[in-house]
């Protein structure tokens, strides 16, 4: 059926024409439910088993979206009138319904109302736009509940007022969202709704409510048209939010547009902008800009007062505790000062989910039980923020420790869906005939493989073998479980892992990327079984030169499974001259030279504080805590696996210039090197940061007496570095495609697909160049693989951030009723004492030299130059690099929020 409305307007030159428009209607476009007796069900989303079914209205699209998204809530239809218009007013919402919608394992279908000659209506004489579409939500409701009959309930949910009474004078079942809430008997759910502001909106058990005036703590955000504006004009500059970690009152936006940071101090500057939001920034007169050194590190104490949650009533209510008094004109002039700014609006939300524990307030619950809290999260980067709930009582004095880790840092650990189940071929699991005829895979099962991974390690993505031509040179394989032999692409196995982006290793626990079926038995590459592989095999000299590389795919059998341990000790012991000891030590071999080579070419040995624990078999609590340690075995394969990533990084560049997956580290601006410049002129060293060669020799010459010194010189390097990430090759030019730390001037991921999705992608990418398979057609669409390399960066950086969160929990765990006093040494100085570095233990931490206010704790000034703090009595003095003696000890000074305390001695 056609609809056409013809209609004449003036053009901008003053013609007028004629517009015509015309509007398809059709007849067969099926609602979505499985059980209906005249649709087709094919493509059926609803439950076959559903007694009601809801029919939203946009405004709770909009605002409850936080409600729709809990799995309790399903069998949703979602109309295309409501779409468009959730689209035109929020494009937020609307990519998160749209998701929804999409994702198998929900149950939301979108009916189009607006096509359907039975549903779509006309606007009426006099009717508002707004008025034509609830119409047309109720028309909608209407056209399911006959549609359906008595099989099921269709119930529009509606929170106005008007839409509610004449869609029930109208015979169609409305409810509230509260009400239908308090329907499915889940009062959980209650802390999801949010309650509407308008006075056209039902509040349920709230007529007579009115809303208190309160007080206006921040300023109003800034229009994104006004940013837009004063970001092309030069007013204002964006950039991401970064809180100092030592001190939340402190905080940087890294800025293109000045080639500076900007400082930003205090909450009310921040504007209720939190770590990692990208904003838009206003810098403060230049009379107002501070020194960075002037802020102290702000204690668990030093919170606002009881409106913590609200923000200081200036910038200047941020603590601090240094007294610059003693500091002469000269002096305070000599201290550089910083872009100081002052955030006017957030350009996009760094939202995830935060834990922590609730705080209540004295204030009078509200109707329907309604309590109001303080949150209080782990994180002190977050502000406490106010909240309300009616399961106050339930909640106070909690914190789930188990999960602390995996929600704060956005991990997904729920089991594998049976979806994702039904992907996996059945256990047992071996290699079969078909595999072995298959004219793409080579037969390697003569070669002497073995593998060498961390203790107790079962997902084992790598192996290699080492053998002797009679040329006198090297055949060196690096074989990588083939994943992507079983994950398929447009897979639910598939799209699961594409999400999850990454394994993530805990202390104690390992949250898979693929389930474990794959990753301990069928793709893991364990010792004595035939297994899949696909192998980079290179002809090396001995002096490490490659000769030729090939790849194949391929069936191996590991000879052993070995530790680090078990392969340094196999090399170490000269009694021991087996074939697989002398391989390991050729090996060795031409790895040491791989490294010296590399680190002429200007890569970069850093260091990292990384931590071993020992866990009790039974409590899962720490034994033991220490650095962990490098040994030449880890060196070994290290080498190889770098080596192996560049090989297949040049191949896949060379037949797939534009849709490439690769990674890039981006070089240090001379900006974030500063600190380390400074701290090494502090203590008589000058570095040569021109470049990653001249700043590796400079490290490498950056020794003294004391043998910790050089770590702890690339321990600071380490920090100034920038992250490395996944990208797109099409989205770059070469040059950018440069890695700092590595000197490579192309890399890529592809020795890990057990545990890295982005190592998947690369096997696709190098089977599709050798011809073995066709190239995924993702691969033709270069938006959604930058899309896709985005959520890895972000994945990978959340592990990250959750390894290091498993670390800190369970240094407190261990030191709970461990008080210890051990050695420190001193990496960064504040005007209120300094930031230590603990060798033994790995563990970095705030040393206060004053309480609170700096009363009682004497005066106190900085050198900037000398990087010293010292009394002005001359009492005692502290400069970067120093060893001191300090005592930890698990303390809470408020409930819920243990945290290791460095005192020094």
């Amino acid at each position: 059926m056609l609809q056409s409305k013809a209609y004449v307007k003036k053009t901008k030159q003053g013609k007028v024409v004629k517009v015509v428009r015309e509007h398809y209607l059709r007849d067969d476009i099926y609602c979505g439910v499985p059980f209906c007796k005249v649709c087709d069900v094919t493509n059926a989303r609803l439950s076959s088993t559903a007694s009601t079914i809801l029919v939203v209205d946009t405004n709770v699209v909009l605002h409850q979206i936080d409600l729709l998204e809990n799995p309790a809530i399903d069998d949703v239809v979602v109309l295309s009138v409501v779409l468009e218009e959730v689209k035109n007013k929020n494009l937020s919402v609307y990519n998160r319904i749209r998701a929804l919608c999409e994702n198998r394992l929900r149950r939301f279908f979108v009916f189009s109302n607006e096509n359907h000659k039975d549903t779509y209506v006309k606007v009426q004489a006099g009717e508002s736009p707004n008025d034509r579409n609830d119409r047309a939500i109720r028309v909608a409701a209407q056209w399911y509940q006959n549609h359906l009959g008595s099989a099921v309930r269709v119930l529009l949910i509606t929170n106005d007022r008007e839409n509610k009474k004449k869609a029930i004078n109208s015979g169609i079942s409305a409810e509230t969202v509260e009400s239908y809430v308090k329907l499915l008997g889940q009062p959980a759910l209650l802390d999801l709704i949010v309650q509407p502001q308008s006075e056209d909106v039902i509040m349920e058990d709230a007529e007579d409510m009115r809303p208190a005036k309160r007080k206006i703590i921040y300023p109003e955000h800034k229009p994104m048209s006004e940013i837009t504006s004063g970001l092309h004009r030069g007013i204002y500059h964006q950039g991401k939010l970064r809180v100092n970690r030592y001190n939340p009152f402190e905080a940087y936006v890294g800025s293109e547009s000045i080639g500076d940071e900007i400082i930003v101090y205090g909450r009310t500057n921040m504007n209720r902008a939190f770590d990692g939001d990208i904003v838009a920034v206003e810098l403060l007169p230049h009379d107002q800009w501070q020194q960075e050194k002037s802020l102290a590190m702000a204690n668990d104490d030093d919170e606002e007062e009881d409106d913590v949650h609200l923000a200081p009533s200036s910038a200047d209510d941020a603590p601090r505790v240094t007294n610059l008094s003693q500091v002469s004109d000269g002096d305070k002039n000599s201290l550089p000062t910083r872009p100081s700014g002052r955030v006017v609006g957030i350009i996009k939300r760094n939202w995830h989910s935060y834990c922590g524990s609730l705080d209540p307030m004295p204030m009078p619950a509200g109707e329907g039980g309604i309590a109001h809290a303080l949150f209080v999260s782990k994180d002190r980067r977050i502000p406490k923020i106010r909240i309300q709930t009616r399961q106050l009582g339930n909640l106070l004095d909690k914190r789930i420790i188990v999960a602390v880790v995996l929600i704060e840092n956005d991990i997904d650990s729920r089991p594998f869906s049976s979806q994702v189940l039904a992907c996996l071929p059945p256990l047992p699991w071996s290699v079969s005939a078909e595999d072995m005829a298959n004219p793409i895979r080579q037969d390697l099962r003569h070669l002497r493989v073995f593998s060498v991974d961390p203790p107790g390690c079962k997902d084992i993505d790598d192996a290699l073998h080492c053998m002797l031509l009679p040329s006198g040179n090297f055949e060196v394989g690096v074989h990588i479980a083939d994943v992507t032999n079983f994950v398929h692409p447009g897979t639910p196995l598939d799209d699961e892992a594409s999400q999850r982006g990454t394994s993530v290793y805990l202390v104690e626990r390992r949250i898979d990327m693929l389930p474990k079926p794959l990753t301990e038995d069928i793709c893991s590459l364990r010792s004595d079984v035939e297994r899949l592989a696909f192998s980079v095999i290179w002809e090396m000299t001995p002096e490490a030169e490659i000769i030729s590389t090939r790849y194949t795919k391929s069936i191996i059998k590991s000879c052993a499974a070995l530790s680090y341990v078990e392969a340094q000790a196999r090399m170490d012991d000269s009694r021991l001259v087996d074939p697989l000891t002398t391989d390991l030590r050729n090996m060795n071999a031409l790895a040491k030279i791989m490294r010296h080579r590399r680190i002429d070419r200007g890569a970069l040995t850093l260091a990292s504080a990384e931590v071993k624990f020992q866990i009790d078999t039974e409590t899962h609590d720490p034994l033991d805590i220490g650095m962990y340690q490098i040994r030449e075995a880890n060196q070994m394969i290290e080498e190889f696996m770098l080596a192996a990533n560049i090989s297949v990084a040049k191949k896949i560049l060379d037949h797939f210039p534009p849709t490439s997956l690769l990674r890039r580290h981006p070089s240090p601006t001379k900006e974030m090197l500063e600190p380390l410049i400074q701290t090494a002129a502090a203590v008589g060293l000058s570095l040569d940061v021109s470049s990653s060669k001249a700043l590796a020799d400079s490290l490498d010459r950056a020794v003294g007496e004391d043998p910790y010194f050089n770590k702890l010189i690339r321990i600071l390097a380490t920090r100034c570095m920038t992250q490395a990430v996944y990208f797109c090759s099409g989205d770059l030019s070469p040059p950018e495609f440069f890695h700092y730390g590595l000197a490579a001037p192309v890399y890529t991921h592809f020795t890990s697909p057990i545990r890295r999705y982005a190592d998947v992608i690369v096997h696709r990418l190098l089977a599709a160049s050798l011809g073995i398979c066709r190239l995924p057609d993702i691969f033709q669409e270069r938006p959604r693989l930058t899309s896709i390399a985005d959520n890895l960066n972000y994945r990978h950086k959340n592990a990250q951030m959750a390894s290091r969160a498993s670390v800190e929990l369970h240094t407190l765990i261990y030191f709970r009723n461990r008080p210890t006093d051990t050695e420190a040494r001193i990496l960064k100085i504040r005007s209120n004492g300094f930031i230590v570095f603990v060798p033994k233990y790995g563990i970095e931490g705030p040393v206060y030299l004053m309480p609170r206010g700096g009363k009682g704790g004497g005066e106190w000034i900085i050198d900037e130059q000398q990087q010293k703090i010292k009394k002005v009595n001359g009492e005692a003095s502290y400069g970067v690099l120093q060893s001191v003696r300090i005592h930890m000890e698990v303390v809470e000074p408020q409930p819920n929020r243990p945290k290791l305390e460095l005192t020094l001695i």
